[in-house]
Formats: C-alpha cells, sequence, structure tokens
C-alpha cells in the first residue's frame, strides 16, 4: 500500500511537469524566417520597415501594417520585450492576438498595446468582445474608420520604462482569459474573448520601435 501512495504521490508530481511544453523563439535573432507582413502602402517591401540588426529586430513605425507569425495559436503565453529607440519619440505598436487569415491594418482580433503610456490596453476590433474590467476602465467607439465596433479596457495601473529602456510584455491567453504583465506587474486582464486559432503580428503604426525577444510557450 506505502508503495502505491508513493507512486500516486510523485505521479501527481511529475504530471504538470510532463504537460509543460518548452518556450519557442519566435524571432531568432538572426532574420525573419517564420514571418510574413502586411503594409498598407502597395509597393512597399518588408525590407522599407523592417529589419534585423545587431540581434534586435528594428520597425522604422512607417507605412503602416505588421509583421506576423507564418503558423497559427489558440493557447499560449507570449514573452514580448520591447524598447522604443533611444532618442527619438516613442509612437504607437501593439501585439495583435489570434489574427484571422486577412489583410488590412486592423483584422478582426485582439490586442495588447503598447502605444507609449498605454502599454497593458486590451483591444478588441470587429465585433469582437470580452468582459471582466469594470465600467469605469472600458471605453467602446462604434464604426471606427480602421477597427469597426471596437472595445478597449484600460490597464489597472502603468508599469512602462523610460522611453528608450527595454520593458518585458508577458502575455497569457487560454480559452477565453487573458492576462497581460508588463515588467513583472499584473496590468489587465479579462475573459469571455473569443476562442479561436489565429496568428501573432506585431504593429507598425507610427514610431521606431525595437524588440529583442518574441517568445511563445503553447498551453494545454
Amino acid at each position: 500500500m506505502r508503495h502505491v501512495i508513493a507512486i500516486a504521490l510523485l505521479a501527481k508530481l511529475i504530471a504538470p511537469l510532463a504537460a509543460e511544453q518548452p518556450a519557442s523563439q519566435l524571432f531568432n535573432g538572426k532574420d525573419l524566417s517564420g514571418w510574413e507582413h502586411f503594409l498598407v502602402e502597395p509597393g512597399k517591401r518588408l525590407e522599407d520597415v523592417w529589419s534585423v540588426n545587431g540581434g534586435i529586430l528594428v520597425c522604422k513605425g512607417e507605412p503602416h501594417g505588421y509583421l506576423c507569425t507564418k503558423g497559427s495559436f489558440t493557447n499560449f503565453r507570449a514573452v514580448v520585450e520591447w524598447r522604443w529607440a533611444p532618442g527619438t519619440k516613442p509612437g504607437n505598436s501593439g501585439v495583435l492576438l489570434r489574427l484571422p487569415k486577412e489583410d488590412r491594418m486592423l483584422p478582426k482580433c485582439y490586442e495588447a498595446q503598447l502605444m507609449s503610456g498605454n502599454a497593458g490596453d486590451i483591444v478588441a476590433f470587429h465585433g469582437l468582445t470580452f468582459s471582466g474590467p469594470p465600467a469605469d476602465r472600458i471605453k467602446t467607439v462604434a464604426g471606427h474608420k480602421l477597427g469597426g465596433d471596437l472595445v478597449m479596457a484600460k490597464k489597472i495601473k502603468a508599469a512602462e520604462k523610460e522611453p528608450g529602456e527595454w520593458n518585458r510584455y508577458d502575455i497569457q491567453l487560454k480559452g477565453g482569459e487573458l492576462t497581460l504583465s508588463v515588467n513583472g506587474e499584473v496590468v489587465n486582464e479579462a475573459k469571455d474573448l473569443a476562442v479561436m486559432a489565429g496568428r501573432i503580428a506585431l504593429q507598425s503604426e507610427g514610431g521606431e520601435i525595437h524588440f529583442r525577444k518574441v517568445e511563445i510557450t503553447p498551453l494545454d
């Protein structure tokens, strides 16, 4: 009986470790293998906006568009480390989540905001919704030119570092639940998101922004 109990306890300890999947580097620090792109200006090339310099993914911010993964993900934990280009005016960007296969500036997806001063906001475009945050942190817009009917949840608190310094985004999306942490602090949570597979994208939306890590860990 003792052996049976011991084996059962050991199985409980090992099971979570066995279920944990290794993290994958979406950005390999060398090139843009595994990525696709969309730009709003016809005739512009990937190289006009995105490049790799010294292990850092550089986005010039113009023209607008996004760099997205070729693969799709539903449940995952993503780590994104970013900074605004030192010595420049910070601008706007975002991490798009569950992005469908469609080419437009703001597809029907969710966004973990990266706009300077607003990192941690959650946005849902084109009729997508979520719940959880209180009414005083929710803003809705009907018929936005690019985002359609959208809803936004302001962050709980500011956790960004000064422009030019590196920040860390921890994004956990599992089922209908989303948690955003900036530099180790939980800054927003939402539930009842639409559950669907989609790509992950980094926006080019004004202002030069740098990324040194884009990592994903699939969740069961």
